[in-house]
């Protein structure tokens, strides 16, 4: 009869007793070993009991941090947070420092705090696949995680196939719209104001990362060619009819308007190829000659979500919850995801949090919380700069209510003011201390 694993020997001296026959020890440890890798098997695939819970955070910008600090929060869970990066850098805020008015160590954060956290380790490494049906993440150095729980904070790349010529051009085009792009974005800015000519900006159609970026851009550079006395001007070509989301439509346009004889601003232009080399853009209005140029692409969920199967251009998720709708144990969240929601910092930070809150709940084995009526989702909150000290502050209320499409509510500034250019470098120092301490 096989032994019970609380009668085997304590030891394996205990099993080598002089007592006991050969036949004998082998079985009580054949059946010792077994007992033992059979427990450590159950309990690494297991939710609640005595192993640990694993989760893996891919991603170390707002939203990852945001799941990263609700998790923590939770005893008992070991958190493996995956960024390639050592440091962390905003792109919120960023439009300052790309337009020379602003310092890059404004944006740039250490990760010491967060690696004290109770039960995380920080993990210098890039994802190179997942593997769903193993609960398994595939990372370049070779190494392999498991998880009980995967929340993907990837952030997004951009559709270089858009257009021609730009893949070939990429490294004399910087977006600047990710982590650690925008010093090539702003050498671009400094040649422009150095040398003067012709800077041909784009906007996208949504959806992509912070729509009011690229206006913001574009108005904080114009403001130093009208300091500096360049001789220069901006085209700005902007694929949607108005700049957007709709409600910041007028108040950036009136605020376009302070820079009138710098912007030259031109709606519903699509763009169609680049030649770098020759500097020309043809677009739906005709070719186009510039000096300098900041284009700013259309965007998709980072290339994991589609090698995963959770989505094509944006990952297919469940709200409120943000649970891929393609994988129970995986939760997507920031601008990978493809809700409505904006695709900005505060939100991500928000979803990173409620995601992290949600995970704890399912460890600890807890029902989901009856819901009745509407749901709020993240809040979102952002600035659009339209100067270096003033901008036009942008709150969206999302609410979803189950079998219904979510619904954005937008209060937006009239027009840019100090008091939300002031606001605004509060808010980012605020929320950078919440996230990285």
């Amino acid at each position: 009869m096989t032994p019970s694993p609380h009668n085997l020997p304590s030891t394996l001296s205990e099993a080598n007793g002089a007592n006991t026959p050969p036949w004998q020890r082998r079985r009580l440890l054949q059946a010792g070993l077994a007992a033992g890798s059979a427990a450590w098997l159950a309990g690494c695939g297991s939710i609640i009991g005595q192993a640990r819970p694993q989760v893996v955070v891919v991603g170390g910008g707002w939203g990852g941090l945001g799941a990263v600090r609700a998790l923590a929060a939770q005893p008992g869970i070991d958190i493996a947070l995956v960024e390639p990066n050592e440091r962390f850098m905003s792109c919120p805020m960023s439009g300052h420092y790309v337009a020379t008015v602003g310092k890059l160590e404004d944006l740039l954060h250490g990760y010491e705090r967060v690696d004290a956290l109770p039960g995380v380790k920080r993990i210098r490494d890039r994802v190179q696949a997942i593997e769903r049906d193993r609960r398994e993440v595939a990372l370049a150095s070779g190494q392999r995680l498991r998880y009980d729980y995967l929340v993907l904070s990837p952030g997004i790349e951009y559709m270089e196939e858009s257009l021609p010529g730009f893949a070939a051009a990429r490294e004399a085009l910087p977006v600047g719209f990710r982590a650690f792009e925008h010093p090539a974005v702003r050498a671009q800015v400094e040649r422009f104001l150095g040398q003067g000519g012709t800077f041909v900006m784009s906007a996208p159609k949504p959806p992509y990362r912070c729509p009011p970026a690229p206006y913001e851009r574009a108005m904080l550079i114009a403001e130093q060619v009208k300091r500096r006395g360049v001789r220069g001007k901006i085209v700005f070509l902007d694929a949607n009819a108005a700049p957007t989301p709709a409600p910041t439509a007028q108040p950036i346009l009136g605020a376009l308007k302070a820079y009138a004889d710098i912007i030259d601003y031109r709606s519903n232009v699509e763009l169609q190829a680049v030649d770098a080399g020759q500097r020309t853009l043809q677009t739906s209005e005709g070719a186009l000659r510039f000096d300098h140029a900041n284009l700013v692409l259309p965007m998709r969920a980072h290339p994991l979500i589609r090698q995963s199967g959770l989505g094509q251009r944006w990952a297919e998720v469940e709200l409120p919850t943000f649970q891929a709708k393609a994988d129970g144990r995986i939760f997507v969240i920031g601008d990978a995801q493809g809700s409505p929601q904006p695709k900005s910092g505060q939100v991500a930070f928000g979803q990173g949090r409620a995601v992290g809150e949600e995970i704890a709940r399912r460890l600890r084995g807890e029902a989901a919380p009856a819901t009745q009526g509407e749901i709020d989702l993240p809040l979102g909150i952002c600035w659009a700069a339209t100067s270096h000290d003033e901008a036009i502050n942008v709150n969206v209320v999302t609410t979803f209510k189950p079998g219904e499409a979510p619904k954005l509510r937008f209060t937006v500034d009239p027009q840019p003011s100090a008091r939300s250019g002031s606001a605004a470098w509060s808010w980012a120092r605020g929320i950078w201390r919440t996230m990285l301490g």
